[in-house]
């Protein structure tokens, strides 16, 4: 059967399941073709004026053709992003449970600051005279990090949470290089739980990687560390939490065996969310670690606009802090744009962005930290790590858990051991969450669990949200360990677009659209 695009329904979609209609929407639920079939060349929403004759500086690279972009009314482009922004599963619809991700809900009060005149509006290149309530927000910023973090030093300048890691470990490089062990020191050990940007990162900046293997109970022993050490090693890259949900109980005696031996301690920071307030890395013995403001201090996630991922220093490694940075010197306060303007006792490695960061991103951030305040941030973590265990007790009855023995922080994780006879995978399971309304959890990660399904509630939900998750993840278990399969073999059934052959899709990509041929109608 064909719809008023001229395309098949979709299988099961008739009069068993639903009423067709010959638009082939649902009521509230639209179904558009894609802009390039429903806009035309010669129409536009904007009235752009005609150019004044210029002489073109492309040359031979300016384009011959018409650019073939299509056209919509202002109504029609407007229609076709609403639609798109309906297709879309944010933390705004529902419980967003990606592990390791840390969706949490983006206050208005952050956004409202975000947009008050002088933060808005702010341009990287006028004068920095003109902005000094943005460096003196920087620098209160910087101060909150610093103190969450117990850390001396933070660069601000990092745009994400793999920028960051990258900062950090260039801080590293340069502080070896300084003490002449540059050409020697060129190890990274980097635990087999860890995140895949972890060991990129290290190898990016120009270290080759050793893996650190994971424990059965999902932490990393010293003792493994210790035998892995030399004067080749130039630092370890750990996540704490790690990746499994798990704190890390011998992080101090990791950092010491590092230090004696010379190397350095990079923490990744992605799931400090669960800290904050009630452990500092740089007590724990952490040289190094990025933080991502949107996992931890509720900047937007994501499509949400452009990142941000300061790194805090220890004060082995504050001197190589890359350029720009604030300066503060008897109560005054300069942008240091140059190595060549670095205070003395400075070596920053050199510079990871053209401007400073993202100030959008530095106001949210901040001003959650204030309407939080300390008690507040400390309680958010707590509350963090309770939503996650409420939620591994509702569910560890029916699904099965790889480590047991240790309660989750942040996030509670499941494998896929319990699935095992059913005929139903995790991918299979995920995709029923669809049908459910909810978006998956995170699957198949971290990599050392097989079938892994990574929870993280964060503290955004209550407790009626997370007992109808759980409801809802119980009945769905329930139904796998009954045999109703096809409740998940070809699910999703509800959602826009049905399951699509994603090998193929991956092996296979189609790069390129191309008008279909028009469809003949049946004569009547």
């Amino acid at each position: 059967m064909l719809n008023r695009q001229g395309r098949p329904t979709q299988a099961g979609e008739g009069e068993s399941q639903h009423h067709e209609t010959f638009t082939g929407n649902r009521a509230l639920e639209q179904i558009e073709p894609l802009i390039f079939e429903i806009g035309h060349h010669e129409t536009t929403g904007v009235d752009i004026e005609k150019p004044a004759p210029f002489a073109s500086r492309l040359g031979k690279h300016a384009r011959q053709g018409e650019i073939g972009l299509p056209g919509l009314s202002e109504p029609e482009a407007m229609r076709h992003y609403v639609r798109l922004s309906q297709k879309n599963y944010g933390i705004d619809t529902g419980l967003f449970p990606l592990g390791s991700c840390t969706m949490k809900h983006n206050a208005r009060l952050n956004e409202k600051m975000a947009r008050l005149p002088g933060f808005a509006d702010v341009h990287p290149l006028q004068p920095v005279s003109t902005v000094p309530g943005a460096l003196e927000l920087m620098l209160e910023l910087a101060r909150y990090l610093m103190t969450l973090t117990g850390m001396p030093a933070v660069a601000l300048s990092p745009k994400a949470g793999a920028h960051g890691e990258a900062c950090g470990m260039m801080a590293i490089k340069a502080a070896i290089a300084a003490r002449g062990e540059g050409a020697t020191r060129n190890v990274v050990l980097v635990p087999e739980s860890a995140h895949g940007t972890n060991p990129a990162t290290a190898a990016l900046v120009g270290f080759s990687v050793k893996p650190v293997p994971a424990r059965p109970d999902g932490t990393v022993a010293v003792e493994d560390v210790r035998a892995l050490l030399g004067p080749e090693v130039a630092a370890i890259m750990l996540t704490n939490p790690n990746t499994c949900g798990i704190f890390e109980p011998q992080i101090v005696e990791i950092a010491a065996a590092m230090h004696a031996a010379g190397a350095y301690f990079y923490c990744d920071g992605a799931n400090f969310n669960a800290i904050v307030g009630k452990a500092r890395p740089g007590d724990l013995g952490v040289d190094a670690m990025h933080i991502n403001l949107h996992k931890t201090f509720s900047t937007p996630h994501g499509g949400g606009g452009p990142g941000a991922g300061p790194v805090v220093l220890s004060e082995r490694l504050a001197p190589f802090a890359p350029v720009p940075f604030i300066h503060v010197e008897k109560g005054k306060s300069r942008l240091v744009e140059h190595k060549a303007d670095a205070p003395a006792g400075n070596d920053p490695f050199g510079r990871m962005t053209a401007f400073h960061g993202q100030m959008g991103m530095y106001v949210r951030a901040l001003a959650y930290m204030l309407s939080h305040g300390a008690d507040g941030m400390k309680q958010a973590s707590e509350d963090a790590v309770l939503n996650a265990n409420y939620i591994r007790a509702g569910l560890a009855d029916l699904m099965s858990l790889p480590f047991p023995d240790h309660p989750s922080m942040h996030e509670a994780l499941f494998d896929d051991d319990w699935l095992k006879g059913t005929g139903v995978s995790t991918l299979d399971f995920a995709k029923a969450m669809i049908d459910e309304g909810y978006h998956p959890m995170t699957v198949y990660f971290p990599l050392v669990v097989h079938g892994a399904m990574l929870i993280e509630p964060t503290e955004s939900e209550s407790k009626a949200s997370l007992d109808l998750f759980i409801a809802t993840l119980r009945d769905l278990a329930m139904a796998a360990r009954g045999n109703d399969k096809s409740r998940f073999t070809s699910a999703p059934h509800h959602a826009p677009i049905r399951r699509l052959d994603e090998t193929r899709a991956a092996r296979q990509p189609v790069l390129k659209w191309e008008r279909p041929a028009p469809v003949q109608q049946a004569a009547e």
